[in-house]
């Protein structure tokens, strides 16, 4: 099956051949995860399709907002709808790097170390309250996030593939947790907003919650082995000349009117995010439009302007409005 897309191409739809799925069925599923998550969380449906969007582009997500509006129970929704491997890091000041990463443990038996992996050996991982542990200890998710790997005592472990990190950011308490190092903060695709709900919502979330939590009979809607397959779909998403040019004097604009501006590895994931978007939406290639509804959830928390009460927002705003699509 072929689909044309709007620069005339021709592009193949992948087959279900083991390693890859039709565009359409990862539309189905996408609407499935969502349809499910919906369960548990009332509301919010642009914040998970991001999510979903994130997790289908091999990108890692950041929920930063006030305390109690379900950033924790949305990762954990997410995890649930998949049947994979999923761990959950309780982020505190006393955290060791060797909490996250695992530690060498001496065998009494066999009088050799054996090494005990940490909970960042998960297909979906959780890190809750990121900004509480020191600078040292959230430095040890810089290597598993960007290449999928881990080095403890000069030997390197690779991760479980899907690798995703969750996590999720206290906004209020800035005398009691830590800045995340910059290097950090551009791992993640995608920073994310929860807010409140409207009031209508919230009489929702409140009839649904009053008894037994729906997250406890949450059940999976997909496995382990289908997600890789769907990534692997998104990942031969097209993305023509012309949009990986939009692409770049949009990320070349931040930098002009920033004092850091968003990173090539930003560009990239964009690009990804962009990708998992128009395969959700059931196209095998990319157009403007999804470049336009990612670009502020991707590029605005990579930027940093000379005054630090300017809003990243703002500039990727202003870069929308001006860049043209060529």
């Amino acid at each position: 099956m072929t689909d044309t897309n709007p620069t005339g191409e021709t592009s193949a739809e992948p087959t279900a051949d083991g390693e890859s799925l039709q565009i359409a069925t990862v539309e189905r599923l996408c609407a499935d995860i969502e349809a499910n998550v919906s369960r548990v969380i009332v509301g919010h449906e642009a914040v998970v399709e991001h999510v979903i969007t994130a997790l289908l582009g091999r990108g890692h997500v950041l929920l930063d907002d006030v305390p109690g509006v379900g950033k924790t129970m949305l990762a954990r929704s997410i995890a649930r709808s998949v049947d994979c491997s999923f761990s959950r890091i309780q982020f505190t000041p006393d955290l060791l790097p060797a909490d996250v990463t695992g530690v060498n443990v001496f065998n009494q038996q066999t009088r050799e170390f054996e090494f005990q992996p940490g909970p960042v050996f998960g297909n979906i991982v959780l890190g809750d309250e990121i900004n509480r542990a020191p600078p040292k200890t959230q430095a040890a998710l810089l290597e598993a996030m960007e290449e999928q790997q881990v080095t403890t005592d000069g030997q390197t472990r690779a991760l479980p593939t899907p690798f995703t990190v969750i996590a999720t950011q206290n906004a209020v308490e800035p005398n009691r947790t830590y800045d995340l190092p910059f290097a950090e903060i551009d791992r993640f695709m995608k920073k994310l907003h929860l807010g409140y709900p409207d009031p209508d919502e919230e009489v929702d979330l409140l009839g649904r919650t009053v008894g037994n939590h729906p997250i406890e009979s949450l059940e999976s809607v997909t496995d382990r082995e289908t997600l890789v397959a769907a990534r692997e779909t998104v990942s031969t998403v097209q993305v023509a000349q012309p949009i990986r040019e939009y692409v770049t004097r949009l990320a070349a604009y931040t930098r002009e009117h920033a004092h850091i501006g968003v990173s090539p590895r930003g560009s990239i994931s964009l690009l990804r995010a962009a990708q998992a978007r128009a395969a959700a939406n059931g196209r095998a290639y990319v157009i403007p439009d999804d470049v336009q509804a990612e670009a502020p959830v991707v590029m605005r928390h990579r930027i940093k302007t000379a005054d630090r009460d300017q809003d990243g927002a703002a500039i990727v705003d202003d870069a929308l409005e001006t860049i043209p699509v060529e």
